[in-house]
């Protein structure tokens, strides 16, 4: 009897661990799926930057007050379609410094004639602080929030036109290995709290993160800090966590 009472209780404790197994399990599943994000992000960012004709001026990030890297943006739809990323948003602290990252959604729709899929790697830099702003505090959409223009490209090239002259964000984009535009005006930006708690922690905001106020930050987002510092001139690492 006392057996059978043991294997009774012992099978109640396994069903009632379950759930919390299967919370383990996805949480797990969720920040391995944000890091090897932040690696493609890495990967994007040396793609451009190591394409002379087609890199960020570096006068540009060194000016920036925010850049946000979203690997493959993918497009579908048939007559309706819609686009969803995700991706990473480092800020330019007040010492001039990049913070390390926070994560990100990039989702928008569109109506007219058009099909099939597409995937896009998109590079937006972000020359106020009002986008910046916007995205921390809530849902932040290109084209309403802020004018978006495709930025110039070249190690030494300058904004030339007035759209470009009056935009708030320069957008970059690479597809299938080619740098061209792409339409993002209507597409909407917000934190990613879930990929954010599985990477920092239960109750990390983004202005915490951004003002270098976590620790024991995975490398891959230190290295995404540190690809900003370098490709933008800057010398050292920018800034730690606490």
């Amino acid at each position: 009897m006392t057996r059978k009472l043991f294997r009774v209780l012992a099978s109640g404790l396994v069903l009632a661990c379950l759930p919390l197994v299967a919370v383990q399990a996805a949480d797990v599943s969720e920040r391995n799926e944000a890091l090897n994000m932040a690696n493609q992000a890495i990967t994007v960012l040396d793609k451009i930057e190591q394409s002379p004709d087609h890199a960020i001026p570096q006068d540009l990030l060194r000016n920036a007050k925010a850049v946000a890297v979203v690997p493959t943006v993918v497009k579908a739809g048939f007559v309706i379609g819609a686009r969803h990323g995700e991706g990473l948003v480092s800020v330019r602290r007040s010492d001039g410094t990049w913070s390390y990252p926070v994560f990100i959604d990039m989702s928008g729709g569109s109506v007219g004639f058009q099909a099939g899929v597409s995937s896009t790697d998109v590079i937006l830099v972000f020359r106020t602080e009002r986008g910046v702003n916007g995205l921390v505090h809530s849902k932040f959409t290109l084209g309403a929030n802020a004018a978006v223009a495709a930025g110039p490209v070249g190690r030494n090239a300058h904004a030339s036109t007035d759209a470009q002259l009056h935009a708030e964000i320069y957008s970059y984009s690479r597809s299938r290995g080619l740098f061209a535009g792409v339409a993002l005006d209507g597409t909407a930006m917000t934190i990613d709290y879930d990929a954010m708690e599985a990477v920092y922690g239960s109750g990390i905001t983004p202005r915490r993160v951004f003002e270098g106020g976590v620790s024991n930050v995975p490398e891959q987002l230190t290295a995404f800090r540190n690809r900003l510092t370098r490709y933008s001139g800057q010398q050292g690492a920018s800034g730690s966590g606490h």
